[in-house]
Protein backbone atom coordinates (compact mmCIF):
# COMPACT_ATOMS: atom_id res chain seq x y z
CA UNK A 1 0.00 0.00 0.00
CA UNK A 2 1.16 3.32 -0.66
CA UNK A 3 1.84 5.93 2.03
CA UNK A 4 0.06 8.94 1.81
CA UNK A 5 1.96 11.83 1.30
CA UNK A 6 1.44 14.74 3.89
CA UNK A 7 2.97 18.17 2.95
CA UNK A 8 4.59 19.74 5.86
CA UNK A 9 3.66 23.29 6.86
CA UNK A 10 6.60 24.72 7.54
CA UNK A 11 5.02 27.86 9.43
CA UNK A 12 1.95 27.58 12.24
CA UNK A 13 -0.36 28.64 10.03
CA UNK A 14 -2.61 26.10 8.09
CA UNK A 15 -3.21 27.91 3.98
CA UNK A 16 -5.46 25.79 1.26
CA UNK A 17 -3.06 24.13 -0.86
CA UNK A 18 -2.76 24.17 -4.48
CA UNK A 19 -4.88 22.54 -6.84
CA UNK A 20 -4.23 20.52 -10.02
CA UNK A 21 -5.76 22.70 -12.26
CA UNK A 22 -8.70 20.50 -14.39
CA UNK A 23 -7.47 21.87 -17.90
CA UNK A 24 -3.88 20.56 -17.49
CA UNK A 25 -2.66 16.95 -18.21
CA UNK A 26 0.89 15.13 -18.52
CA UNK A 27 1.07 13.71 -21.93
CA UNK A 28 3.70 12.10 -24.19
CA UNK A 29 6.00 14.00 -26.64
CA UNK A 30 4.50 12.42 -30.07
CA UNK A 31 7.20 10.90 -31.88
CA UNK A 32 9.61 10.53 -29.30
CA UNK A 33 10.92 7.26 -28.67
CA UNK A 34 14.05 4.74 -27.85
CA UNK A 35 15.96 7.31 -25.64
CA UNK A 36 18.79 5.98 -24.21
CA UNK A 37 18.63 6.33 -19.78
CA UNK A 38 17.78 9.93 -20.41
CA UNK A 39 18.78 12.35 -17.19
CA UNK A 40 18.01 16.00 -18.89
CA UNK A 41 16.24 17.93 -20.93
CA UNK A 42 17.55 22.01 -21.74
CA UNK A 43 17.41 24.83 -24.82
CA UNK A 44 20.16 26.22 -25.76
CA UNK A 45 18.61 29.73 -25.50
CA UNK A 46 19.45 30.56 -29.24
CA UNK A 47 15.83 30.98 -30.84
CA UNK A 48 15.98 27.49 -32.61
CA UNK A 49 13.43 25.41 -30.80
CA UNK A 50 15.73 22.52 -30.15
CA UNK A 51 15.59 21.33 -27.13
CA UNK A 52 19.01 18.98 -26.14
CA UNK A 53 18.34 15.08 -24.19
CA UNK A 54 21.13 14.53 -22.03
CA UNK A 55 21.56 10.38 -21.92
CA UNK A 56 23.18 9.12 -19.40
CA UNK A 57 26.01 7.14 -21.35
CA UNK A 58 27.27 9.93 -23.06
CA UNK A 59 25.01 10.90 -25.60
CA UNK A 60 23.53 14.22 -26.20
CA UNK A 61 20.03 14.44 -28.75
CA UNK A 62 18.40 16.89 -30.08
CA UNK A 63 14.45 17.55 -31.04
CA UNK A 64 14.41 19.83 -33.69
CA UNK A 65 11.85 22.78 -34.11
CA UNK A 66 9.36 20.47 -36.09
CA UNK A 67 9.34 17.82 -33.04
CA UNK A 68 11.65 14.89 -34.85
CA UNK A 69 14.24 13.09 -32.38
CA UNK A 70 17.12 13.29 -35.13
CA UNK A 71 19.29 10.22 -35.37
CA UNK A 72 22.68 11.89 -35.12
CA UNK A 73 23.53 12.37 -31.69
CA UNK A 74 24.18 16.27 -31.19
CA UNK A 75 27.49 15.13 -28.62
CA UNK A 76 28.55 11.46 -28.40
CA UNK A 77 31.36 11.44 -25.74
CA UNK A 78 30.44 7.39 -24.41
CA UNK A 79 34.37 6.97 -24.39
CA UNK A 80 35.07 9.26 -21.67
CA UNK A 81 32.39 9.08 -19.48
CA UNK A 82 31.73 6.21 -16.48
CA UNK A 83 28.12 5.62 -16.73
CA UNK A 84 27.27 3.34 -13.94
CA UNK A 85 24.82 3.64 -10.81
CA UNK A 86 24.86 7.60 -10.24
CA UNK A 87 27.70 8.27 -12.45
CA UNK A 88 27.26 8.93 -16.16
CA UNK A 89 27.01 12.40 -18.17
CA UNK A 90 24.77 14.08 -15.98
CA UNK A 91 23.99 18.10 -17.83
CA UNK A 92 24.43 20.17 -20.56
CA UNK A 93 24.84 24.04 -20.29
CA UNK A 94 24.85 26.26 -23.18
CA UNK A 95 27.07 29.32 -22.76
CA UNK A 96 24.80 32.54 -22.87
CA UNK A 97 26.14 33.51 -26.27
CA UNK A 98 25.88 29.86 -27.84
CA UNK A 99 24.25 31.11 -30.62
CA UNK A 100 27.47 33.16 -31.88
CA UNK A 101 30.12 31.52 -30.26
CA UNK A 102 28.76 27.69 -30.43
CA UNK A 103 29.95 27.13 -26.87
CA UNK A 104 28.32 24.37 -24.34
CA UNK A 105 29.77 22.22 -21.21
CA UNK A 106 29.06 18.95 -20.31
CA UNK A 107 29.39 17.70 -16.84
CA UNK A 108 29.82 13.68 -16.92
CA UNK A 109 31.76 11.45 -14.08
CA UNK A 110 35.27 10.48 -15.48
CA UNK A 111 35.72 7.49 -17.85
CA UNK A 112 38.58 5.51 -19.52
CA UNK A 113 39.55 8.36 -21.46
CA UNK A 114 39.97 11.22 -19.08
CA UNK A 115 42.53 13.63 -17.97
CA UNK A 116 46.01 13.08 -16.37
CA UNK A 117 45.41 12.97 -12.80
CA UNK A 118 41.97 12.20 -12.26
CA UNK A 119 40.40 8.51 -11.22
CA UNK A 120 37.64 6.70 -12.55
CA UNK A 121 34.32 8.95 -11.60
CA UNK A 122 35.84 11.83 -10.94
CA UNK A 123 33.82 15.20 -11.62
CA UNK A 124 34.74 16.50 -14.59
CA UNK A 125 33.32 19.88 -16.37
CA UNK A 126 34.73 20.36 -20.40
CA UNK A 127 33.97 22.93 -23.03
CA UNK A 128 32.77 21.46 -26.32
CA UNK A 129 31.80 23.61 -29.97
CA UNK A 130 29.30 23.15 -32.44
CA UNK A 131 30.69 22.37 -35.81
CA UNK A 132 29.18 24.14 -39.07
CA UNK A 133 26.65 21.57 -38.83
CA UNK A 134 24.37 23.23 -35.89
CA UNK A 135 22.97 20.00 -34.86
CA UNK A 136 26.21 18.33 -34.24
CA UNK A 137 28.80 19.53 -32.29
CA UNK A 138 32.67 18.24 -31.66
CA UNK A 139 33.16 14.95 -29.83
CA UNK A 140 36.39 16.29 -28.45
CA UNK A 141 36.46 18.93 -25.70
CA UNK A 142 38.31 22.70 -26.36
CA UNK A 143 39.55 22.32 -22.57
CA UNK A 144 38.64 20.85 -19.90
CA UNK A 145 36.82 23.66 -17.46
CA UNK A 146 37.67 21.59 -14.16
CA UNK A 147 37.79 18.15 -12.04
CA UNK A 148 36.80 17.67 -8.71
CA UNK A 149 37.57 14.49 -7.13
CA UNK A 150 35.08 12.05 -5.94
CA UNK A 151 35.29 9.83 -2.84
CA UNK A 152 32.38 7.50 -3.94
CA UNK A 153 30.25 6.28 -6.51
CA UNK A 154 27.34 8.18 -5.64
CA UNK A 155 25.96 11.65 -4.86
CA UNK A 156 27.64 13.37 -7.80
CA UNK A 157 25.13 16.04 -8.08
CA UNK A 158 24.41 16.83 -11.72
CA UNK A 159 22.53 20.25 -12.76
CA UNK A 160 25.13 23.34 -14.30
CA UNK A 161 22.99 26.61 -15.32
CA UNK A 162 24.35 29.47 -16.04
CA UNK A 163 22.75 32.64 -14.33
CA UNK A 164 21.74 36.27 -15.39
CA UNK A 165 25.24 37.46 -14.43
CA UNK A 166 26.80 34.96 -16.99
CA UNK A 167 28.48 32.80 -14.34
CA UNK A 168 27.97 29.09 -14.57
CA UNK A 169 26.19 27.77 -11.46
CA UNK A 170 27.62 23.76 -9.83
CA UNK A 171 25.91 21.22 -7.85
CA UNK A 172 27.76 18.89 -6.09
CA UNK A 173 26.50 16.42 -3.59
CA UNK A 174 28.77 15.22 -0.88
CA UNK A 175 31.17 12.72 -2.27
CA UNK A 176 28.87 9.52 -1.33
CA UNK A 177 28.62 6.59 0.70
CA UNK A 178 26.32 7.66 3.37
CA UNK A 179 26.09 10.56 6.65
CA UNK A 180 28.94 12.38 4.62
CA UNK A 181 31.29 10.36 6.10
CA UNK A 182 33.83 13.01 5.40
CA UNK A 183 32.21 15.57 6.34
CA UNK A 184 32.73 17.34 2.70
CA UNK A 185 29.16 19.43 3.33
CA UNK A 186 30.05 21.25 6.20
CA UNK A 187 33.86 21.35 5.33
CA UNK A 188 34.94 24.96 3.94
CA UNK A 189 38.56 25.22 4.82
CA UNK A 190 40.57 23.22 2.46
CA UNK A 191 43.07 22.76 4.90
CA UNK A 192 40.48 20.84 7.44
CA UNK A 193 39.61 18.05 4.66
CA UNK A 194 38.90 14.56 6.05
CA UNK A 195 41.08 11.95 4.55
CA UNK A 196 41.20 8.13 5.27
CA UNK A 197 38.40 5.31 5.13
CA UNK A 198 37.89 6.14 1.18
CA UNK A 199 38.19 10.10 1.83
CA UNK A 200 40.03 11.48 -0.54
CA UNK A 201 42.94 14.15 0.22
CA UNK A 202 43.15 16.67 -2.89
CA UNK A 203 41.90 19.74 -2.09
CA UNK A 204 39.20 19.50 -4.67
CA UNK A 205 36.92 17.82 -2.45
CA UNK A 206 36.50 20.46 -0.38
CA UNK A 207 34.36 21.47 -3.25
CA UNK A 208 31.33 18.57 -2.32
CA UNK A 209 28.44 19.19 -1.12
CA UNK A 210 28.42 22.72 -2.20
CA UNK A 211 26.74 25.09 -5.14
CA UNK A 212 29.83 26.64 -7.13
CA UNK A 213 30.08 30.07 -9.21
CA UNK A 214 32.71 30.03 -11.42
CA UNK A 215 33.65 32.54 -14.48
CA UNK A 216 34.12 29.91 -17.77
CA UNK A 217 35.60 33.17 -19.63
CA UNK A 218 38.58 34.19 -17.52
CA UNK A 219 41.26 31.58 -17.00
CA UNK A 220 43.28 31.94 -13.43
CA UNK A 221 47.27 32.14 -14.26
CA UNK A 222 49.60 30.57 -12.05
CA UNK A 223 50.97 31.17 -8.56
CA UNK A 224 49.20 31.36 -5.14
CA UNK A 225 45.19 31.60 -4.97
CA UNK A 226 41.98 29.79 -3.00
CA UNK A 227 40.63 28.02 -6.15
CA UNK A 228 40.89 24.55 -4.65
CA UNK A 229 40.35 23.17 -8.25
CA UNK A 230 43.13 24.80 -9.50
CA UNK A 231 46.35 22.80 -11.23
CA UNK A 232 49.15 22.04 -9.33
CA UNK A 233 50.47 25.75 -10.47
CA UNK A 234 47.68 27.26 -9.30
CA UNK A 235 46.43 27.87 -12.51
CA UNK A 236 42.63 26.99 -13.92
CA UNK A 237 40.80 27.47 -17.34
CA UNK A 238 38.04 29.71 -15.05
CA UNK A 239 37.94 31.92 -12.52
CA UNK A 240 36.69 33.08 -9.46
CA UNK A 241 33.87 35.79 -9.45
CA UNK A 242 34.82 38.66 -7.38
CA UNK A 243 31.55 38.81 -5.94
CA UNK A 244 32.00 35.05 -4.51
CA UNK A 245 31.57 35.14 -0.99
CA UNK A 246 35.12 33.29 -0.34
CA UNK A 247 36.87 35.47 -3.20
CA UNK A 248 40.36 35.57 -2.00
CA UNK A 249 40.03 34.12 1.04
CA UNK A 250 43.05 32.06 2.17
CA UNK A 251 41.25 29.83 4.16
CA UNK A 252 38.20 29.25 1.78
CA UNK A 253 37.67 27.59 -1.66
CA UNK A 254 36.98 31.04 -3.93
CA UNK A 255 34.62 28.96 -6.09
CA UNK A 256 31.85 27.63 -3.34
CA UNK A 257 28.58 29.83 -3.12
CA UNK A 258 26.71 28.09 -1.21
CA UNK A 259 27.54 24.96 1.25
CA UNK A 260 25.60 22.41 3.50
CA UNK A 261 23.99 20.39 0.59
CA UNK A 262 24.21 16.44 0.23
CA UNK A 263 23.05 15.77 -3.17
CA UNK A 264 21.68 18.71 -5.41
CA UNK A 265 20.82 16.33 -8.47
CA UNK A 266 18.63 18.51 -9.40
CA UNK A 267 17.81 22.30 -9.24
CA UNK A 268 16.47 25.56 -11.47
CA UNK A 269 16.52 29.53 -11.70
CA UNK A 270 13.03 31.19 -11.92
CA UNK A 271 13.30 32.51 -15.31
CA UNK A 272 11.19 35.68 -14.13
CA UNK A 273 12.78 36.30 -10.57
CA UNK A 274 16.19 34.64 -11.22
CA UNK A 275 15.49 32.51 -7.76
CA UNK A 276 17.20 29.42 -7.13
CA UNK A 277 15.17 26.15 -6.60
CA UNK A 278 16.69 23.23 -5.19
CA UNK A 279 15.56 19.35 -4.84
CA UNK A 280 18.33 18.06 -2.38
CA UNK A 281 18.28 14.56 -2.23
CA UNK A 282 17.59 13.38 1.68
CA UNK A 283 19.31 10.46 3.79
CA UNK A 284 16.65 8.06 5.29
CA UNK A 285 14.35 10.68 6.60
CA UNK A 286 13.61 13.52 5.22
CA UNK A 287 13.68 15.08 1.27
CA UNK A 288 13.43 18.54 0.74
CA UNK A 289 13.38 21.23 -1.65
CA UNK A 290 15.22 24.96 -0.95
CA UNK A 291 14.70 27.96 -2.08
CA UNK A 292 16.77 30.90 -2.29
CA UNK A 293 15.43 34.61 -3.65
CA UNK A 294 17.44 36.65 -5.47
CA UNK A 295 19.95 37.85 -5.61
CA UNK A 296 22.24 35.53 -2.73
CA UNK A 297 25.02 37.27 -2.05
CA UNK A 298 26.20 35.40 0.94
CA UNK A 299 27.29 31.59 1.83
CA UNK A 300 24.37 30.29 2.90
CA UNK A 301 24.31 26.90 4.48
CA UNK A 302 21.72 24.39 3.67
CA UNK A 303 22.33 22.75 6.63
CA UNK A 304 23.40 18.82 5.57
CA UNK A 305 24.37 16.89 7.59
CA UNK A 306 23.52 17.82 10.95
CA UNK A 307 20.56 18.50 9.85
CA UNK A 308 18.08 16.49 7.20
CA UNK A 309 14.86 18.84 6.12
CA UNK A 310 13.74 21.27 9.28
CA UNK A 311 15.24 18.66 11.44
CA UNK A 312 18.08 17.30 13.02
CA UNK A 313 19.35 14.29 10.74
CA UNK A 314 17.38 11.27 11.21
CA UNK A 315 14.67 13.26 13.14
CA UNK A 316 10.61 13.34 12.43
CA UNK A 317 10.55 15.39 15.64
CA UNK A 318 13.40 17.98 16.72
CA UNK A 319 13.84 20.98 14.96
CA UNK A 320 16.97 21.80 13.12
CA UNK A 321 19.26 23.51 16.02
CA UNK A 322 22.44 24.63 13.66
CA UNK A 323 22.61 28.54 13.76
CA UNK A 324 21.36 30.33 10.18
CA UNK A 325 20.72 27.37 8.07
CA UNK A 326 18.33 27.99 5.39
CA UNK A 327 15.24 25.39 5.72
CA UNK A 328 13.77 23.97 2.99
CA UNK A 329 9.99 25.42 1.92
CA UNK A 330 8.74 21.60 0.95
CA UNK A 331 9.68 18.80 2.32
CA UNK A 332 8.43 15.53 2.53
CA UNK A 333 9.31 12.31 4.33
CA UNK A 334 11.67 9.54 2.54
CA UNK A 335 9.56 7.09 3.38
CA UNK A 336 7.80 3.89 0.67
CA UNK A 337 7.28 4.73 -2.03
CA UNK A 338 8.92 8.06 -1.89
CA UNK A 339 12.50 8.05 -1.63
CA UNK A 340 14.53 10.72 -3.59
CA UNK A 341 13.58 14.00 -4.45
CA UNK A 342 13.69 15.22 -8.22
CA UNK A 343 13.65 18.71 -8.28
CA UNK A 344 11.76 20.67 -10.89
CA UNK A 345 10.70 24.73 -11.86
CA UNK A 346 8.26 27.07 -11.23
CA UNK A 347 6.20 27.32 -14.06
CA UNK A 348 6.31 30.61 -16.04
CA UNK A 349 4.98 28.81 -19.64
CA UNK A 350 1.88 29.16 -21.70
CA UNK A 351 -0.29 27.57 -19.39
CA UNK A 352 -2.61 29.99 -17.95
CA UNK A 353 -3.69 27.56 -14.96
CA UNK A 354 -0.05 26.47 -13.93
CA UNK A 355 1.66 30.13 -13.79
CA UNK A 356 3.51 30.17 -10.75
CA UNK A 357 2.81 26.65 -9.28
CA UNK A 358 6.20 24.60 -8.96
CA UNK A 359 6.56 21.58 -10.25
CA UNK A 360 8.56 18.72 -8.25
CA UNK A 361 8.69 14.68 -7.52
CA UNK A 362 9.93 11.92 -6.65
CA UNK A 363 12.25 9.40 -8.61
CA UNK A 364 10.78 6.54 -6.62
CA UNK A 365 7.25 6.66 -6.86
CA UNK A 366 6.85 8.88 -9.91
CA UNK A 367 4.83 11.20 -7.97
CA UNK A 368 4.61 14.51 -9.36
CA UNK A 369 3.51 17.54 -6.69
CA UNK A 370 2.27 21.25 -7.41
CA UNK A 371 3.09 23.67 -4.84
CA UNK A 372 2.22 27.61 -4.06
CA UNK A 373 2.68 30.32 -1.81
CA UNK A 374 -1.20 31.87 -2.36
CA UNK A 375 -2.10 31.68 1.39
CA UNK A 376 1.43 32.54 2.67
CA UNK A 377 3.64 29.22 2.90
CA UNK A 378 4.51 26.51 0.39
CA UNK A 379 1.88 23.96 0.38
CA UNK A 380 1.81 21.01 -2.31
CA UNK A 381 -0.39 18.92 -3.49
CA UNK A 382 -0.28 14.80 -5.08
CA UNK A 383 -1.47 15.37 -8.64
CA UNK A 384 -1.75 11.90 -9.95
CA UNK A 385 0.10 12.64 -13.02
CA UNK A 386 2.59 9.15 -12.59
CA UNK A 387 4.66 8.07 -15.23
CA UNK A 388 7.36 6.09 -13.07
CA UNK A 389 10.55 7.45 -11.98
CA UNK A 390 11.02 10.66 -12.15
CA UNK A 391 14.61 11.32 -13.31
CA UNK A 392 14.55 15.03 -14.30
CA UNK A 393 12.01 17.78 -15.28
CA UNK A 394 13.21 20.04 -18.29
CA UNK A 395 11.99 23.81 -19.28
CA UNK A 396 12.44 24.92 -23.25
CA UNK A 397 12.52 28.11 -24.55
CA UNK A 398 8.88 29.08 -24.51
CA UNK A 399 8.81 28.15 -21.03
CA UNK A 400 7.07 24.40 -21.39
CA UNK A 401 7.66 22.40 -18.45
CA UNK A 402 8.96 18.38 -19.45
CA UNK A 403 9.29 15.49 -17.31
CA UNK A 404 11.90 12.67 -17.68
CA UNK A 405 9.98 9.71 -16.52
CA UNK A 406 10.59 5.92 -17.01
CA UNK A 407 12.67 6.32 -20.43
CA UNK A 408 9.92 8.40 -21.89
CA UNK A 409 9.65 11.82 -22.36
CA UNK A 410 6.48 14.07 -21.40
CA UNK A 411 4.81 17.74 -21.52
CA UNK A 412 2.39 19.37 -19.44
CA UNK A 413 -0.77 20.45 -21.73
CA UNK A 414 -3.26 22.86 -20.98
CA UNK A 415 -5.44 26.05 -21.86
CA UNK A 416 -3.09 28.38 -23.21
CA UNK A 417 -3.72 32.32 -23.01
CA UNK A 418 -2.14 35.26 -24.90
CA UNK A 419 -1.52 38.10 -22.19
CA UNK A 420 -1.28 41.85 -23.63
CA UNK A 421 0.96 44.90 -22.51
CA UNK A 422 -1.94 46.03 -20.68
CA UNK A 423 -1.91 42.57 -18.31
CA UNK A 424 -5.74 42.66 -19.88
CA UNK A 425 -6.37 39.05 -22.08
Amino acid sequence: MKTVFIPIVLLASVAAIAQVPNDVSLAPVPGISGLSAPLGLKHAGDGSGRIFIVEQPGTVRVIDASGTLLNTPFADIESRVENNGERGLLDIAFHPEFESNGLFYLHYSAGGTRPSGTSLGDTIVAEFSVTANPDVASNTPNRIIMTVAQDFANHNGGQMRFGADGYLYLGLGDGGSGNDPCNRAQTLDPADIQTGGGCRGESSVALLGKMLRIDVDNATPPGANNVCAADGDGSAEYSVPSDNPFFEMNNRCGEVLHYGLRNPWRWSFDRNTGAMWIGDVGQNTWEEVDLLQAPADAAENFGWKPCEGSFQRGSTTVACQLAGSILPVLEYRTQDPNCSVTGGYRYRGPIASLRGLYIYGDFCSGNIWFADDDSGPWQSTLTGFNQGNIRSFGEDEAGNVYVIAGGGLFRFEGDTEIIFADGFE
